[in-house]
């Protein structure tokens, strides 16, 4: 799966503060992303956010 820094992607779960929307900030075997709900910050591992996209949204340069 082509996932770069600055996509946004939707995921299958809601965050706690109802945000299903997150900004990758970091990519290798884990991936760091930022909730646009709450800015919540985390990191996952590869498999575990790969199985979960529903969509992706090509964040072009953003940082």
């Amino acid at each position: 799966m082509n996932v770069q820094i600055g996509d946004i992607l939707t995921l299958k779960k809601k965050h706690p503060c109802g945000s299903v929307r997150w900004r990758v900030t970091r990519v290798g075997a884990d991936f760091k992303l930022v909730c646009l709900g709450c800015g919540h910050e985390l990191m996952l591992p590869r498999s575990r956010v790969e199985k979960n996209i529903k969509k992706i949204e090509t964040g072009g340069d953003a940082p």
